[in-house]
């Protein structure tokens, strides 16, 4: 009698564990096979599921799979699906102040950008943000700087930018339209889709090791640096509200805890993962090339013109960019003074 108790409750237990059990379906902006951008929101439903003991699941989706790129951000707040993995410039049609929770065009390096997210006012500026959409973000990968682009022939002047049909995400887009770009910032299989169809002429997507996951330079040989619209760059967890509210402390902090790993382990990977990369493109015979000072001082004059007029045309973008600004001044006397210039 008393085994047959025992082996009851051993079953009563088991059931009950399973029953706590949760699996969140996420859908990513990037395909899982692209080293860092894709692969760490792969592996962050793995270690989550470690680190709960298999009582939370994130089930990984390759863009595509449930809603088209362009509608995560829209799936995720009406909770036509759990989470995201997201970078918030892609909802920039929508949140103009979106991009620069992304990438800055001569924005900060990456020691520079967390400390604004996690303690300058970044994170709750965004997730007030999101809070208008009943989403919850976090910051769970940053980025090494981004090549410039990838154009067929050598960009000499801003003159030869003029009518050029490129794929450029977030505030670049913007800075390149007011150069004479037609501009476009598609989400990276769409990249791929318009550069095969011709439908664009030229294209940034990222950083070496990525580039040559790719293939870019199939399609163009010039390949520009340094990246001017994204010096560093962040990829967040986003999450439907009512969702992360319904998971337990320890689940929410599980995943807090663990994106927060991933920013070091991405910072850190990013850097180490250019080198070969850069080595077989250059063997392919790729011309590396970087910027004049005159265009870099065109970029840097359009951007500045950029900001003023998003500024004036959202209160919003206004109010975070103040906030940007005033944190980057703050800092500017500590990083010229701490480190190495």
């Amino acid at each position: 009698m008393l085994k047959k108790t025992l082996a009851a409750a051993a079953a009563i237990t088991m059931l009950s564990g399973a029953a706590q059990a949760e699996t969140l379906i996420m859908q990513s902006i990037y395909a899982g096979t692209l080293p860092l951008l894709g692969d760490t929101g792969r592996e962050l439903g793995e270690r989550v599921s470690r680190l709960t003991g298999g009582d939370l699941e994130i089930e990984f989706n390759d863009p595509g799979a449930i809603v088209a790129s362009n509608e995560i951000w829209d799936a995720v707040s009406t909770g036509a699906v759990d989470a995201g993995w997201y970078s918030p410039g892609f909802a920039q049609g929508i949140i103009p102040a979106a991009g620069l929770f992304t990438a800055v065009p001569f924005g900060p390096d990456v020691r520079e950008y967390t400390a604004w997210w996690y303690f300058g006012g970044g994170e709750e500026e965004w997730n007030k943000i999101g809070e208008r959409f009943d989403i919850h973000s976090e910051l769970c990968a940053v980025l090494v700087p981004e090549a410039s682009g990838w154009f067929r022939e050598p960009i000499e002047s801003v003159e030869d930018l003029q009518g050029l049909k490129m794929r450029i995400f977030g505030l670049g887009a913007r800075v390149l339209q007011k150069l004479g770009v037609q501009a476009q910032s598609l989400p990276p299989a769409d990249t791929m889709t318009a550069l095969r169809l011709g439908t664009i002429d030229s294209a940034e997507i990222s950083f070496p090791a990525i580039d040559l996951n790719l293939e870019m330079n199939t399609y163009a040989n010039n390949y520009y640096f340094p990246g001017w619209h994204q010096q560093t760059s962040l990829i967040t967890f986003i999450v439907n509200k009512a969702v992360w509210d319904g998971l337990s402390d320890q689940k929410r902090a599980v995943i807090e805890e663990v994106c927060a790993a991933n920013v070091t382990r991405t910072m850190a990977r990013g850097e180490s993962m250019q080198l070969e990369p850069m080595a077989k493109l250059k063997d392919a015979g790729v011309n590396f090339q970087t910027w004049s000072p005159e265009m870099l001082d065109a970029f840097r004059g359009a951007w500045d013109e950029v900001a003023v007029e998003m500024s004036a045309e959202d209160e919003e973008f206004a109010r975070v960019w103040k906030n940007f600004q005033d944190f980057r001044e703050n800092y500017k006397e500590w990083g010229n003074l701490g480190y190495l210039q």
